[in-house]
């Protein structure tokens, strides 16, 4: 794929609001503000660049976690799939830049956070039998008495269903 993927230090400007789409699915959005800074040696001081604002989107599990630990002002390291949006407003064309992040999390150069991992219910894997697998056990389907093998000699070859 051909994505341009983006990589954003900055702040909130706004709380992330959580919705829900018609099929159910959590998406978060907020704004991140990103400043450069450079060290000016003719007054030995740091002076702020001009700011970029970024849209950033945010699905699912992603969506729901990011509305539940961050807020407004939080410095934030959000990466993902930059795209540029066109509008018109007022008869004259505009864009924005929108984000929608694959990773977000705080900033730690800046400060320190307590990671809470997520319990899910385990789900059993499910498993299929793979054709190298079953190859001799099918040639070999009926024994001498005529009963078909038994495929679950085979469980060690197993692979799960995602494979």
């Amino acid at each position: 794929m051909n994505e341009t993927t983006m990589v954003v230090v900055g702040n909130l400007v706004d709380d992330p609001r959580l919705r829900k789409t018609e099929g159910g699915v959590d998406v978060a959005s907020f704004r991140v503000a990103s400043t450069s800074r450079r060290y000016d040696r003719e007054s030995a001081r740091w002076v702020d660049s001009a700011s970029l604002f970024l849209n950033v989107t945010c699905w699912r599990a992603l969506g729901s976690n990011v509305a539940a630990s961050l807020h407004k002002g939080d410095p934030v390291v959000v990466t993902g799939r930059v795209f540029t949006r066109t509008y018109e407003r007022d008869g004259q064309l505009r864009s924005s830049y929108e984000l929608e992040a694959t990773a977000v999390g705080p900033d730690l150069a800046r400060g320190t956070a307590q990671f809470q991992r997520l319990t899910r219910p385990a789900v059993p894997p499910t498993y299929v039998v793979s054709e190298e697998a079953t190859d001799g056990a099918v040639d070999a389907e009926e024994g001498a008495d005529g009963a078909r093998a038994d495929l679950e000699s085979v469980a060690d070859e197993r692979v799960p269903a995602s494979v």
